[in-house]
């Protein structure tokens, strides 16, 4: 496997989120790498990205000329807007949440567990926001795909057993993608559907913890 930077690494996982958004779909995309999907949206998608700070119609980051420190989305990033975007405060947003009419959220994740647990809001003793627009997400989004490393910085499996850390949501998680594999969350239990290339089926199960189902796996 060649060595792959950090940001290469992202974008990788990213890119392989973004096929999971067909066209036509209202998106939500949460802190950290899900932000980078709106940079790989392909042109032939009509696509709506919703923010919770209120914004509807996301674009890519802004280059250096695009910049505008007043459009932001909810990690505080500068991004820009496409044609037709509107704006509106967070009680519209979270009405537009709640109400069922996001089709996908693509959420961070630092722990996922066997059953579709998702904490990602976080990690007792460090100094923390709250947990934003997460926890309405999870349950007011049609379906919840969760994009994250497969490991922690010291090599421990983030898909889990049980969760350690605090719940964002219980059973809400639809699909895990890392920077090794695709896994759906099933009533039968954890299913591994893709391998990256540089891994084999033996390295995903050994950085996983729970037992997964292994039948028809594609390899890229």
């Amino acid at each position: 496997m060649t060595q792959q930077s950090k940001q290469e690494i992202r974008e990788k996982i990213a890119r392989r989120a973004e096929q999971e958004i067909e066209s036509g779909y209202f998106v939500n995309l949460g802190i950290g790498i899900p932000t980078l999907v709106a940079n790989f949206i392909s042109s032939d998608k009509q696509v709506v990205l919703q923010s919770e700070n209120g914004l509807l119609g996301i674009g890519p980051f802004p280059t250096k000329d695009e910049v505008d420190p007043d459009l932001i989305n909810a990690g505080k990033e500068t991004v820009t807007a496409i044609k037709g975007a509107s704006y509106f405060d967070s009680a519209e947003s979270f009405a537009m949440i709640r109400g069922g009419h996001v089709d996908i959220a693509i959420l961070g994740g630092m722990e996922v567990s066997k059953n579709g647990d998702l904490a990602n809001w976080m990690i007792p003793g460090k100094m923390i926001k709250g947990m934003g627009g997460a926890m309405d997400l999870v349950h007011g989004a049609k379906k919840i795909i969760v994009i994250m490393d497969h490991v922690s910085k010291n090599g421990s499996p983030k898909i889990v057993n049980q969760c350690s850390l605090p719940l964002t949501g219980k059973s809400v998680v639809n699909r895990i993608i890392t920077d090794r594999a695709v896994i759906d969350v099933t009533e039968q239990g954890l299913k591994l559907i893709e391998v990256f290339e540089g891994y084999t089926i033996e390295d995903i199960q050994q950085s996983t913890e729970p037992e997964l189902i292994i039948d028809e796996v594609k390899f890229y």
